[in-house]
């Protein structure tokens, strides 16, 4: 599966790229932000990540910027089975790297996955980000979630232990076809 969105490419990750992945997310200011990336990040952990099976409805996407010199990697965005597991809304998350931080790369590339979501059939998504990351909470307030008001601890494999984080939920309505305009009032004040 591919996304193209105004300014940025989302495409599968390939083993290929897994030395520019590490080059990226080797940075701990973006691995604490995270839950489920650990810390040190590994040259393995890269591999490892891009070899992980993909599962049609939680698909993941690594975001690249196309260019005059080709593509280059500038994040991830997908989905993911929340904490609560089987049966619960798919979790939102997205990580991008340092030096293209405050570009609105997050915004549009979760964007154009929330769109492809709802043709998926996901009816609802979730996100959290922990209380010391603000700037992903103004991310999801611009995506059209709304904070639940809960704060839980949540485990942070690059914290090595556990943070407290916000949670966010974002309702999707009906199906729509992602390659349509906006499908709601949340949508369009993103584009």
């Amino acid at each position: 599966m591919f996304i193209r969105s105004e300014r940025l490419f989302l495409r599968p990750g390939w083993p290929e790229d897994w030395e520019e992945l590490h080059a990226l997310i080797g940075d701990e200011a973006v691995v604490r932000n995270l839950a489920r990336a650990p810390w040190p990040y590994s040259p393995e952990h890269a591999r490892s990540f891009l070899a992980q099976p993909r599962e049609g409805r939680l698909p993941r996407f690594l975001i690249t910027l196309p260019g005059a010199k080709g593509a280059r990697l500038v994040g991830c965005v997908g989905l993911t089975r929340g904490e609560a597991g089987a049966g619960a809304p798919a979790e939102l998350g997205y990580w991008i790297a340092r030096p293209c931080w405050g570009q609105g790369y997050a915004t549009e590339a979760a964007s154009a996955v929330i769109g492809l979501a709802r043709t998926l059939g996901h009816r609802q998504l979730v996100a959290n980000h922990f209380a010391d990351n603000p700037a992903s909470g103004r991310v999801l307030a611009k995506l059209g979630f709304r904070p639940t008001g809960e704060v839980r601890p949540r485990y942070s494999l690059g914290r090595g232990g556990e943070a407290p984080a916000l949670a966010y939920e974002r309702a999707l309505g009906g199906p729509c076809d992602c390659d349509d305009e906006p499908c709601d009032d949340a949508m369009r004040e993103v584009a």
